[in-house]
Formats: structure tokens, C-alpha cells, sequence
């Protein structure tokens, strides 16, 4: 089938890839543009771009590319913006989306899948319409969450829904008869700063959902530290926001439970140990606090 593809980041790869390696003929690449990343600021092509120029494919930045190309169907895989009610009248799109739609429409379904503690998730290959995540669906694909983190979910997703994609467009049944999206509608709103805010007043299950976003952290002596890894003890409970010294392990006191830092990033350093971080901060467990 003659397609265009568009998306963005690692998690759209898999479904460019699976759709070559399927025999697809993929006419244009769309992408977002370049962007400046690190303290030098240089311009960083998109995963999307580096495996697409791989693939020896053509690759553009604007939407207004596809006035000129003539293909059959169009390829979204968390390609970054709304596709224009014109563009779809003219080049009908599928969609991969990374949940089990209609939960979790929206921006992060990943991470408020995540946060909201559920079971299950999955990808829906849809039907793409201007409205954001409500076209009828041609099949679903199902994932336990368990304690993965928001990468190791979104990789799992990507894979999973690359095979489904392909599935879709190789299965004429599946492609010419999408099914209305039912059950109950939430949206997955993007995330902000405060999200990833560790805080002393959250469960002991919210504070490790958060850990697993990836992006955790809190002030402790006026600076921010980052969490990538932490476990729940079985410590008796301390009082919240003090920093507790468990033999060779370090830990934060919630109001209800003790959290152990497994691993984590001061400003401006490495990821190390709790203890390895503890050893060199020159804080005291009397005097710690984190907020």
C-alpha cells in the first residue's frame, strides 16, 4: 500500500520499520522539525527522521508537504499535532494510539495509566478524525502494567502496536469495518513540572507511580533531587518529610510509610545510590527535611 507516515519520537520506529519490512511503500516521512537539545544547543534530527533517512526515505517538516503526494492511506504514530480536518478529507489516516481507547484520549496516556494505578493497558490502531482520539477503532491490543516504567511501558506499547498496525492494513475485514469507540471517555492530560513533585503527603502507592514516570524528584537542603528508583520498607512510619538512615540505606518518611532510595541524581551529578548521594550531601537525619 502507498502511504505517508508521520511521527516523532522512538516510540513511532517500530511502526515505520514494521510497515517497510511488510512490503508498504512509505512515499513521505513527516516529522517535527529539528530541535536545539543540550548546553551547546545543537539541532537534534527526531528518532523518526534518523530511522526514516536509515530506511532511505524522504522526509519532511510541514504538514503543507502532503499538498503534492498521492497516497492511498496516512500513518500517525505520537507524531506531535493535530492533523487538520482538510488533510484527513483528503488522506484518510490511521492512528496508533498507546491505550485502550476510549480511556486515556490524549497527550500522555502512558503516564495517567500509570498514575491512575490501572491493571491493564494496551494500543488502538483507529480511524484518525479532527477530534482529538474519538475515531472508531479497528483492533486493540492488551498489556498488564505491572511495575514497569513509562519507558519500558511505552517501548512494550510500540512494538505491540507496530504488529497491530500491520495487521490492520494486511487484513481487509479489520481495515474496511473499525468498530465506534464505547465505555467510558477520560482524558490524559498532558503533564506538568508539579506532577513529578515528590511530596511527603502522598501514599506510598502514588509516590512510587511517580517514581516510575521517570522524571521523580524533591527538595531536600534547598536542592532538587531526582528519584529513579526506590522501594517501599517495612520501617514503623516516621515523622513525614524527615530523612531516615536505615543501616546503609537512606529513606523518606511519607505520612503513612517509609519509601528506601534505591537510586538517584543530585543537581548536576550521576545517577548513584541513595547512600553514595547520602554520604556526600553533608546533611544530617536530625535536621534533613524534604518537601
Amino acid at each position: 500500500m502507498r502511504l505517508v507516515f508521520l511521527g516523532t519520537p522512538d516510540a513511532a520506529v517500530p511502526s515505520l520499520r514494521a510497515l517497510i519490512a511488510a512490503g508498504h511503500d512509505v512515499d513521505l516521512v513527516l516529522t517535527r522539525p529539528d530541535r536545539r537539545r543540550g548546553r551547546g544547543g545543537d539541532l537534534s534530527h527526531t528518532s523518526v527522521q534518523l530511522a526514516a533517512e536509515d530506511l532511505g526515505l524522504s522526509v519532511a517538516h510541514s504538514l503543507s508537504d502532503l499538498a503534492g503526494v498521492e497516497v492511498e492511506r496516512g500513518v500517525v504514530v505520537a507524531y506531535g499535532a493535530l492533523i487538520p480536518a482538510d488533510v484527513l478529507a483528503r488522506v484518510p489516516m490511521l492512528n496508533v494510539h498507546f491505550s485502550l481507547l476510549p480511556r486515556w484520549r490524549g497527550a500522555a496516556p502512558v503516564e495517567r495509566a500509570i498514575l491512575a494505578g490501572d491493571e491493564e493497558t494496551g494500543v488502538s490502531v483507529m480511524s484518525l478524525e479532527p477530534e482529538l482520539d474519538t475515531g472508531p477503532v479497528h483492533v486493540q491490543r492488551r498489556l498488564d502494567v505491572h511495575e514497569r516504567t513509562a519507558s519500558e511501558l511505552t517501548r512494550e506499547l510500540a512494538v505491540l502496536g507496530a504488529d497491530a498496525l500491520v495487521e490492520v492494513l494486511a487484513t481487509p475485514d479489520l481495515l474496511n469495518h473499525p468498530v465506534t469507540q464505547h465505555g467510558e471517555v477520560t482524558y490524559a492530560a498532558k503533564l506538568l513540572a508539579e506532577t513529578y513533585h515528590l511530596e511527603p503527603e502522598m501514599s506510598s502507592d502514588t509516590f512510587l507511580r511517580v517514581v516510575r514516570l521517570e522524571r521523580a524528584f524533591t527538595i531536600i537542603g534547598g536542592r532538587r533531587l531526582r528519584i529513579s528508583r526506590a522501594h517501599a520498607t517495612d520501617q514503623p512510619d516516621a515523622p513525614a518529610g524527615t530523612v531516615v538512615t536505615l543501616g546503609n540505606d537512606i529513606a523518606l518518611a511519607l505520612t503513612h510509610g517509609v519509601m528506601a532510595l534505591d537510586e538517584v541524581q543530585p543537581e548536576g551529578a550521576r545517577l548513584m545510590t541513595g547512600a553514595e548521594w547520602w554520604h556526600g550531601a553533608r546533611l544530617t537525619a536530625a535536621t534533613a527535611r524534604w518537601a
